[in-house]
């Protein structure tokens, strides 16, 4: 009779000890899409939607603003998981740059909280993580700003509400341009950005 006792025992402990593991283990940001179309031609923007998940102040504050976002690297990917990609079938325009249709990776300087530029670069990026590739950017890692396309200031907005998944979107479209607008936490941030004929 003992012996069961200690087994049964045993089992409980053991499948409680799972069961608090696996709500520990987090899953990997989910996939996120945001589309705009301008007249036959698409702007796609793909990215990982990170999670608050009960996190709060999550870009900090101080000398330590944004920092834990940039994860050790030297800017912010404007996601999770791999970089944050822009792709346009047309020629696009932002902080006075011309960027060529085509693939482009978007990152984000965070230097204070009204103080947020978003960077266009054409550096090749890694579709998988390899740890032995120094030259292509995964994430924010191995950014070079020499491969920068366009760099703009953005305008940083409070929100009175917190937004639990960062989002990206395209808002006030017309046939010539719209913003690119960025929503996470109590903090939205935006950039105008033009079709270029």
């Amino acid at each position: 009779m003992w012996k069961r006792s200690a087994l049964v025992i045993v089992a409980v402990v053991a499948g409680a000890t799972a069961l608090i593991d696996a709500q520990q283990q987090r899953p990997a940001s989910p996939a996120g899409t945001a589309a705009a179309q301008v007249g036959s031609n698409w702007i796609e923007i793909t990215y990982g939607r990170p999670i608050l998940r009960g996190r709060t102040n999550i870009f900090g504050s101080g000398a330590e603003y944004g920092k834990a976002l940039y994860d050790g690297g030297p800017i912010w990917r404007a996601g999770a998981n791999q970089s944050t990609l822009l792709r346009s079938a047309v020629p696009l325009e932002i902080g006075g740059k011309r960027i060529p249709a085509g693939d482009h990776v978007l990152l984000i300087e965070l230097k204070g909280p009204r103080e947020w530029a978003l960077i266009v670069s054409a550096q090749a990026y890694q579709r998988s993580f390899d740890p032995r590739n120094t030259s292509e950017l995964w994430g924010g890692f191995n950014y070079t700003p020499a491969k920068d396309v366009a760099r703009a200031a953005m305008t940083v907005e409070a929100l009175p509400y917190a937004v639990e998944q960062l989002t990206w979107g395209f808002t006030d479209m017309t046939p010539r341009g719209g913003t690119l607008r960025i929503w996470w936490d109590k903090t939205m941030a935006s950039v105008p950005f033009k079709i270029v004929a």
